[in-house]
């Protein structure tokens, strides 16, 4: 997976897309580039490297670059190792292109057009670039039409052309590209994160049309040349919500937003004391035509369907499988028409769970995503969708996201154990209740980082070790941490009732690894060999 920004606009082109790449970096960290097309010259430069976006900066405010169009790409290795000559952007003859996706059939392509000489990397983007200017006599759509007839797989294609000056074209396969207009120009990204900063008003990219981005103006068209008004959606985040807000780091202050972000996601479906989703247009009969359930995630969001899985047991006594996204059509999965198929993801495109969800679908079942991304891909293959409230989650490791989700979840099981008969009224409204109080145990959590900071300064493995045994660190209920050993290092969390406990316990714990890891120098939002989303199979 990789992420994508293209500009063409009013402002000066280097600084929008670097920017956009810091924000995007989460998709991948392996290379970063951008193509430049000089204002004056016409001409495009492109200024690539293997490493961080910090690393591109660098080499970029070296040169002089006056450009208000270019596009950008930040990659996280699938075709090709990690180096100079694979970093995106690509180009081939009056071709400049970023890609994300895979293109499964680029060797065979490779013999079919005889690029075997001219190609200058080992990826499968470079052919396409070489593919699209193979058919590039002047006219943009034809060319990307030809061109796309031929690929097999994934991905989101955003090109430049040399003759044609200030204007951007994307089309795309499943991999997603988002766009909007505003007063500062057209963007796209392969993310709503990217546009944060100049809009919170987009409209995905539909599949197979062709996207044009000019200064002043946007147009879509399909494959049969009719143009398309695009449906523009409104995200409720704020411009600035995706910057750090004076924290070192983006997990701190994603950490530090959960009671918020908690808050605001259990208020929107809660109605008079009662979980509600009328407004969402979910039925309440989707909860009680089901004989099962079938969780389908992958990652953090897994576990939070995890969660949910210990709750229906308990509660609800149904039937309930957990399944991971990546493994789930390969297992030959028992889902008809009377499974309810949850699907749980922070972006909404997340691949694996896309096809998941797609694969259910043709079974019969019913297929409701809890998601956090208006317009997202899960989203608009579902029959219904619950939005978390999380906002964009830049860090790596999951935390605001993955809270929400339990949030939804532990309103859907109230929702469920009323309609099922098993809780009455006042059993839901006092379920509900105790929910409520969640973002104040948070918060009262969250007052404890300190502490918490202590306790993870003392962390190594060679200090924590010992030949006997290792020191403990005890997380315990508040009315529970009495006469505890003295040699414990203990962390006392909020009250709240037993069901509940996996918030400020979660929270804990995510203060305890943020400390961990940025006390020893580590990039805490960006691990090692690890990115967020991951939207190639």
């Amino acid at each position: 997976m990789c992420g994508i920004i293209g500009y063409t606009g009013s402002e000066e082109v280097k600084n929008v897309l670097l920017d956009a790449l810091e924000l995007l970096e989460y998709r991948g960290y392996d290379s970063a580039g951008i193509a430049i097309k000089n204002d004056a010259t016409q001409e495009t430069n492109v200024y690539k490297c293997a490493g961080r976006v910090s690393d591109l900066r660098a080499i970029c405010e070296k040169k002089r670059i006056l450009s208000t169009c270019g596009i950008g790409h930040i990659r996280w290795a699938t075709h090709g190792g990690v180096t100079d000559a694979n970093a995106h952007p690509h180009r081939q003859g009056q071709v400049t292109l970023v890609h994300n996706g895979i293109v499964e059939n680029y060797k065979d392509l490779i013999n079919s057009y005889d690029m075997q000489d001219m190609l200058k990397s080992e990826t499968d983007s470079e052919v396409v670039a070489s593919l699209i200017n193979h058919y590039y006599k002047g006219k943009p759509h034809e060319a990307l039409k030809k061109a796309v007839r031929k690929l097999k797989g994934t991905f989101a294609l955003v090109v430049m052309f040399d003759d044609q000056p200030g204007v951007i074209y994307a089309v795309r396969n499943v991999s997603p590209i988002v766009a909007t207009i505003c007063e500062e120009g057209a963007m796209l990204a392969s993310d709503l994160t990217a546009l944060c900063r100049f809009t919170n008003e987009y409209f995905v990219v539909p599949e197979y049309h062709i996207l044009e981005l000019h200064k002043d103006k946007i147009v879509l068209t399909d494959f049969e040349g009719n143009l398309v008004e695009p449906e523009f959606m409104e995200v409720d985040w704020e411009l600035n919500s995706a910057g750090k807000a004076g924290y070192p780091f983006y997990m701190e202050k994603e950490i530090m937003e959960q009671p918020d972000a908690i808050r605001t996601t259990i208020e929107s479906y809660i109605k008079d004391g009662m979980p509600d989703f009328s407004e969402a247009g979910v039925p309440d009969d989707i909860f009680t035509k089901c004989e099962r359930i079938c969780i389908v995630a992958c990652g953090t969001a897994r576990h939070a369907g995890l969660v949910a899985q210990a709750l229906v047991k308990r509660i609800v006594h149904m039937h309930i499988d957990v399944e991971m996204a990546s493994e789930f059509m390969y297992t030959d999965p028992v889902v008809d028409e009377k499974t309810l198929v949850i699907a749980v993801s922070q972006s909404g495109e997340t691949i694996d769970t896309l096809e998941a969800l797609k694969y259910a679908k043709k079974q019969g079942s019913t297929c409701l995503s809890i998601i956090n991304v208006k317009g997202s891909s899960i989203a608009r293959e579902s029959d219904y969708v619950l939005y978390t409230a999380a906002g964009p989650e830049i860090a790596v490791a999951s935390t605001k996201a993955y809270t929400t989700q339990l949030s939804v979840f532990y309103l859907l099981v109230a929702k469920m154990a009323y309609l099922r008969g098993i809780f009455g009224i006042e059993e839901v409204k006092s379920f509900i209740d105790a929910l409520e109080r969640v973002p104040d145990t948070v918060t009262k959590m969250l007052a404890k980082k300190r502490e918490v900071h202590v306790i993870a300064k003392e962390l190594s493995n060679i200090k924590e070790v010992k030949s006997r045994g290792a020191d403990i660190v005890l997380f315990i209920k508040e009315e529970l941490a009495v006469d505890l050993d003295p040699s414990y290092k203990v962390v006392t969390l909020p009250d709240i009732e037993d069901y509940f406990m996996v918030f400020p316990a979660s929270v804990a714990l995510q203060l305890l690894a943020y400390y961990v890891s940025s006390d020893k120098g580590f990039d805490v939002d960006k691990p090692r060999n690890l990115a967020k989303v991951v939207t190639v199979e």
